[in-house]
C-alpha cells in the first residue's frame, strides 16, 4: 500500500466507523436534509454583530488594532478628495496616487492630487472602490473587472478603499448570496495586505 492509500483507507473507517463503532451510512438525500436543516434559520448560526447595524459592526471590526487599519468616515463622493488629502500628508506621502478605473475618483485630480492608472510595484499609495464590505469580518470584497485591477490591492504600501455605506453586509454570506454568479476573481481582504 502506498501512503495515499492509508490516508484514504483511515478516512474511510473514520466515516464509516467512528469513535464507537459502526456509523450508519446516509443516503444523499440525508445528507442533503442535514444541511438543509443547518441553515433553515441563519440567525441561530451566525455570529453576534460588532455593533446594532451593519455600518457600525464595520467600523467596530476595523477598530481592532490588530488588524493595521485606519478609517475615516466621510460625507459622501463630494468630501473624498479631503480625506484622501488629509490622509497622504498625515502618513507624509506625496499627494500621488494610483487609481482604479471608477469615474467616481475623477474628483480626485482637480483637489490637488496626482493621479494615475495601474499600479507599479513600489507603489506608495492607490485607491480603489469596494464593491461590497462585510461587517460580520471587517472584510472589502473587490471583484476583479477593467476597471478595478486587483494589483491596485496588492503592490502599494498604502491602499485606501471607498466603500459605500449602502455597500456594508451584516454577514459573510450574504455576499455569497449576492456573488452569483460568481466573478473571475473576488478578493476579500481584511486588514492590512
Amino acid at each position: 500500500m502506498t501512503a495515499r492509500d492509508d490516508i484514504l483507507a483511515a478516512i474511510q473507517r473514520g466515516l464509516t466507523h467512528g469513535s464507537e463503532g459502526a456509523l450508519p451510512r446516509r443516503t444523499d438525500a440525508q445528507i442533503s436534509a442535514e444541511a438543509a436543516a443547518l441553515l433553515a434559520d441563519p440567525d441561530q448560526i451566525r455570529p453576534v454583530p460588532a455593533g446594532p447595524d451593519p455600518v457600525s459592526a464595520f467600523i467596530a471590526k476595523c477598530a481592532n488594532p490588530a488588524l493595521g487599519v485606519t478609517l475615516d468616515r466621510v460625507a459622501g463622493w463630494d468630501a473624498l478628495p479631503a480625506a484622501v488629502t488629509a490622509y497622504l500628508d498625515a502618513q507624509g506621502l506625496e499627494r500621488r496616487v494610483a487609481l482604479s478605473g471608477d469615474a467616481r475618483l475623477d474628483a480626485l485630480p482637480p483637489a490637488g492630487i496626482e493621479t494615475h492608472l495601474g499600479t507599479a510595484p513600489d507603489e506608495a499609495a492607490a485607491i480603489s472602490v469596494a464593491l461590497w464590505a462585510v461587517a460580520e469580518t471587517g472584510s472589502v470584497v473587490i471583484h476583479s473587472a477593467p476597471d478595478q485591477p486587483i494589483l491596485a490591492a496588492m503592490l502599494p504600501r498604502h491602499w485606501l478603499v471607498v466603500v459605500e455605506e449602502s455597500r456594508i453586509l451584516p454577514f459573510l454570506d450574504d455576499y455569497a448570496a449576492l456573488a452569483a454568479p460568481a466573478p473571475r476573481n473576488a478578493v476579500l481582504i481584511t486588514g492590512s495586505s
